[in-house]
């Protein structure tokens, strides 16, 4: 209980297991040219850029919190009512909530009494220009919603507080479901302090 981390490295544990969950040490479901692509980006990356491939950012686009504000990578994000933006340097995600969505296929967008809609739905896509248009190599643009097949590419990449055998944070209003095997941030950092303390 008394185990502290002083302030340099309270971010290093989350980009070790962002590391550890990354393309860079798993190798499942790649082949070995993708492997070594990804490896051979992040050797000549600057620290900018290897940062934003280890840790991808999200951001939250929603009417209830004003301007556009980076949210942690974190299945809780994953909120019906907001649009996210993932930036992962090889894929750019934008991702409607299932209420969004919903507003979305209405044609709320199209309608003159919903012009905040419309500029709520354009902003991540401009957002998403401005970054794909400063990088190099350009990474792939994909645009889903909630249960979308590509939303894939999102969930993969968020930590999974709430799974299929723990949902106490949906229960408690927070975000989406992620179905996967993956230990969370807080199983891992529980490990990482329990091996900590016992050496």
């Amino acid at each position: 209980m008394s185990f502290s981390l002083s302030n340099e490295f309270g971010m290093f544990p989350q980009f070790m297991y962002h590391l550890r969950r990354s393309n860079f040490l798993q190798t499942f479901n790649a082949s070995p040219d993708e492997t070594a692509y990804y490896r051979t980006l992040i050797l000549r990356a600057d620290v900018l850029n290897s940062l934003v491939m280890i840790q991808p950012a999200l951001i939250e686009y929603s009417f209830d919190e004003g301007p556009p504000k980076p949210v942690p990578l974190d299945s809780n994000s994953l909120k019906p009512n907001v649009i996210l933006l993932l930036d992962a340097f090889f894929h750019v995600v934008v991702w409607r909530g299932e209420t969004i969505q919903h507003w979305y296929d209405a044609g709320y967008q199209e309608k003159e009494e919903y012009a905040n809609f419309k500029v709520l739905i354009q902003q991540p896509a401009e957002d998403c220009k401005s970054i794909m248009g400063n990088r190099f190599p350009v990474p792939k643009f994909i645009q889903t919603n909630a249960g979308g097949s590509q939303a894939r590419f999102l969930t993969s990449k968020v930590n999974p507080s709430n799974t299929h055998s723990n949902t106490s944070g949906f229960e408690h209003g927070g975000g989406s479901v992620v179905i996967t095997d993956d230990v969370s941030l807080k199983v891992f950092m529980e490990h990482l302090i329990k091996l900590a303390v016992q050496s």
